[in-house]
């Protein structure tokens, strides 16, 4: 090409920084990257689990920085509409950006899970969590359930919650205090497969933790959550999770809950200029690991058309969660399209990321550290010294096996 391709990417979350990383490794020069957002810092948000615990934290970094060293530039700024045929985005201050192709990763809008229960979105609610388990520990009140909205929230955290919880009370003294988890899945995390499930269905068997599946609660209220079908479960507390909903941006087209379709390589109705990749998608599984998946077919099919040497290969989805327990964590994986299913207290990937992706994963570990301080529990789990240089572990375990 006569000059590089002008790529927009509207965000700069997990979904962006790793289509970044991977334009920069496929294209190289033939690209120029420009990530629009109006954040000053990327939280590695999955880690704020375990805030009300101490056992980690949900750290911050400057996004400008990151971009920068993932191979783009930040443009400060919000996405008001797009216009496809003109290919120009504009901004919320009204000025207009030119791209050759735009790249959305804007992810998803959130709402309340479950009225009238604690709703857990991340490092903002740490407060209250820390509060209700104390007040738990002091006995106050007899009982929490941990219970998932609907199918279409990512539901590692709230097991997570639950399981950290009971050790925290176990390790108090509270014993006498119920920790209940109810769930409209069929096993408990089914998603990630028969063999992981089982396993974590004894786990919460052997740590004390109640569980109810196929109940999809509706609402807390005086001192009941009301679930569908069945009867209302007693119960002191109600802590839950956040529903996704879509993120409607003018001139892009969405379906009716406001996602964004998109075929396997990540094209937004068949175009060849604009893209979707992560929580805004249709997708309905909205996961950080999936985003960098998803990132990485767009990615390819990106360098293509700026002429690198690559062949595109569709968005084939792997689920990876590291489930934080309190004490052993467990890994788990699970290839969605051929019902495969592994769980293990030794690290599956490398480093043993909470966001597992292909370039992303290494990225943070090399520039943020974060696979030289995992969490105890991690460190403790994991028989690879954590000292090893990521370059003597690219033909070992890797982020994408």
């Amino acid at each position: 090409m006569a000059r590089p391709l002008q790529v927009l990417i509207a965000g700069a979350g997990v979904a962006a920084l790793e289509a970044t990383l991977a334009l920069r490794a496929l294209a190289e020069d033939r690209v120029d990257i420009e990530l629009l957002a109006p954040d000053s810092e990327f939280v590695y948000r999955p880690m704020s689990v375990a805030e009300p615990f101490g056992h980690g934290e949900a750290r911050r970094f400057p996004v400008a920085r990151l971009a920068e060293l993932a191979g783009g530039r930040l443009t400060a700024g919000t996405l008001k509409r797009v216009d496809l045929d003109a290919r120009w985005a504009e901004t919320g201050d009204g000025r207009r950006l030119e791209y050759d192709v735009l790249l959305l990763t804007l992810g998803a809008r959130t709402r309340e899970g479950v009225a009238g229960a604690l709703t857990f979105r991340g490092p903002d609610d740490r407060v209250a969590m820390t509060e209700l388990v104390a007040s738990a520990a002091s006995e106050r009140f007899q009982s929490i359930t941990f219970a998932l909205p609907t199918l279409t929230a990512w539901p590692l955290p709230l097991y997570e919650l639950a399981l950290m919880t009971k050790v925290e009370l176990e390790d108090r003294g509270a014993t006498n205090v119920r920790v209940c988890l109810v769930t409209p899945e069929s096993e408990p995390l089914a998603i990630f497969g028969r063999d992981a499930s089982g396993s974590i269905k004894s786990l919460l068997e052997t740590r004390g933790v109640e569980v109810r599946t196929q109940a999809t609660p509706v609402v807390f209220r005086d001192g009941a959550l009301v679930v569908v079908p069945g009867r209302a479960i007693r119960t002191s507390r109600v802590v839950t999770l956040p529903v996704p909903d879509g993120r409607r941006i003018p001139g892009v087209p969405a379906n009716g809950h406001g996602f964004v379709r998109t075929d396997p390589h990540g094209r937004v109705e068949g175009r060849d200029d604009v893209y979707a990749a992560g929580d805004m998608t249709a997708f309905p599984l909205k996961q950080g690991g999936i985003a960098t998946q998803q990132a990485d077919a767009a990615a390819e099919s990106i360098a293509e058309l700026a002429g690198a040497p690559v062949t595109p290969r569709p968005f084939r989805p792997v689920l990876r969660g590291l489930l934080l327990t309190g004490l052993s964590p467990r890994f788990m994986a699970a290839g969605l399209l051929d019902d495969s299913s592994e769980i293990d207290t030794e690290p599956l990937w490398w480093p043993p990321a909470k966001i597992v992706g292909r370039h992303l994963a290494p990225f943070l570990a090399e520039h943020l550290g974060l696979s030289a301080e995992p969490p105890p529990e991690v460190l403790a789990a994991s028989s690879i010294p954590v000292s090893i240089e990521l370059d003597q572990l690219e033909n070992r375990h890797v982020a994408a096996r």
